[in-house]
């Protein structure tokens, strides 16, 4: 099985700026919470099929992940279909796992089927570390040993002789506050445990809700209130259909793409209450202006033009961390000094020194990113080395004079699937030549 994306991910991108962007098209399935529903579809006991599953590299990976384990998986326009193994194979694959972040989720949904499980340790973007200790508490407090092999990168996790999991208890705080893989995580363990189980400090982030909302119309029952997030799991699970919602990461991508070039688009798949409350905030107070649009949004900036701010990341309904490099491209041609407060993660500003290349005035410092408007980006040839960055590296791109080289599209690749050919588009000039990613 091979998706669009697949076929292009040593691409390298030349973008010419100064183009305005406008015109109409239609925002993606989310990434995000795609890839913690193909978890999900691991507990389904009959066939399932999700409608809007994202044409990027990851949901490729996921799919493979999952015939790996004797999952039957198919992915063709957007409909991503899975029908049980008759004989689970207990193993999220090594090579595949390590590519993608929710290789714990994964591991999770198989370890509830199956009673045990090897998996690697989690790959995707490599901006700061990031732990899976929430993970294994979870699968701990269900009952499960954990083993990790003699160099770190195998994990073993598996019910005792003669035992089962059981319903459970497990905090998902961190540092940074609620994990949400680790919520997904917990709440995977406990969808196929019959009895009620509790996940104590839980995020709130659609990722979490709309796999709720995918267990609940199976027939396993969640409640909220002071003590966290209360499961009572269901020994069968039923498939059926379901819908992944739009990406709200990639939406705002493209609101703020037209923000640096002065234009104005409408974004069909997404609605305005889907875009959270913190970014929507954000935008204003940096002079974008959103409207709902015949179901959709429509986004421009006011004639004052862009503002700086001072912004913090935050759980949902806050600012989004994925959208916090994009937003520091963004604000580089802000009248003004911003502030971008990274609060999830204790560093994410692999993207600042590929700006400076842009002329963009920017610093980091800790967890707080510093950007000085300027009057103009120039061109540069600039290598990215996750998703977000390039996303930010593309932004400055649209906006600088001249022509621009991108590196790292295969980042891209892993969470976008047409982000390129909506933005030609909308108007942008950019052409791809195969090289190195």
């Amino acid at each position: 099985m091979t998706t669009t994306a697949q076929h292009a991910d040593h691409q390298v991108v030349e973008v010419t700026g100064g183009r305005p962007l406008s015109g109409r098209v239609t925002v993606q399935g989310s990434k995000n919470i795609a890839l913690h529903l193909y978890a999900a579809a691991l507990l389904a006991d009959t066939p399932l099929q999700l409608h809007g599953a994202p044409d990027i590299l990851d949901t490729g990976v996921c799919a493979a992940i999952l015939t790996h384990t004797g999952t039957h998986t198919v992915v063709c326009d957007g409909d991503f279909d899975v029908a049980p193994a008759a004989v689970l194979r207990p193993v999220v694959h090594h090579e595949l796992g390590a590519k993608v972040r929710t290789t714990a989720v994964l591991a999770a949904a198989i370890l509830s089927r199956a009673g045990q499980v090897d998996f690697p340790v989690p790959g995707g973007d490599a901006f700061c570390p990031r732990l899976i200790d929430r993970h294994l508490a979870a699968m701990e407090a269900a009952g499960a040993i954990i083993t990790v092999d003699e160099h770190g990168r195998t994990i073993h996790a598996a019910t005792p002789p003669g035992g089962g999991l059981r319903p459970f208890r497990v905090d998902v705080s961190t540092p940074y506050g609620p994990s949400l893989g680790a919520t997904v995580t917990a709440l995977l363990l406990a969808a196929r445990l019959p009895g009620d189980s509790l996940i104590t400090s839980p995020s709130i982030e659609p990722e979490v809700t709309e796999t709720i909302r995918f267990l609940a119309a199976r027939g396993v029952r969640a409640a909220w209130d002071d003590d966290g997030l209360h499961i009572r799991g269901t020994s069968r699970i039923e498939g059926g259909e379901f819908t992944v919602a739009g990406d709200r990461i990639e939406a705002a991508t493209m609101i703020m793409a037209s923000a640096v070039t002065c234009g104005t688009i409408d974004l069909d798949g997404i609605t305005l209450p889907q875009i959270p409350e913190g970014q929507r905030q954000v935008f204003a107070a940096a002079g974008l202006h959103l409207t709902a649009h015949e179901g959709g949004i429509r986004a421009a900036v006011g004639r004052d033009g862009l503002r700086a701010v001072h912004a913090r990341t935050g759980p949902h309904p806050g600012l989004p961390t994925d959208t916090a490099p994009q937003l520091a491209a963004m604000l580089t041609l802000a009248t003004g000094t911003s502030h971008v407060f990274e609060a999830i993660y204790p560093q994410r500003d692999t993207h600042v020194a590929p700006l400076r290349a842009f002329g963009a005035d920017i610093t980091s410092t800790g967890q707080d990113i510093r950007i000085h408007g300027v009057a103009q980006l120039k061109a540069a040839d600039v290598q990215a080395a996750d998703i977000r960055a390039v996303t930010a590296l593309l932004l400055a791109g649209l906006a600088a004079q001249g022509t621009s080289t991108i590196r790292g599209m295969y980042h891209l690749r892993r969470g976008y699937g047409h982000l390129l050919p909506n933005l030609v588009t909308l108007g942008a000039a950019i052409t791809t030549t195969p090289g190195g990613s």
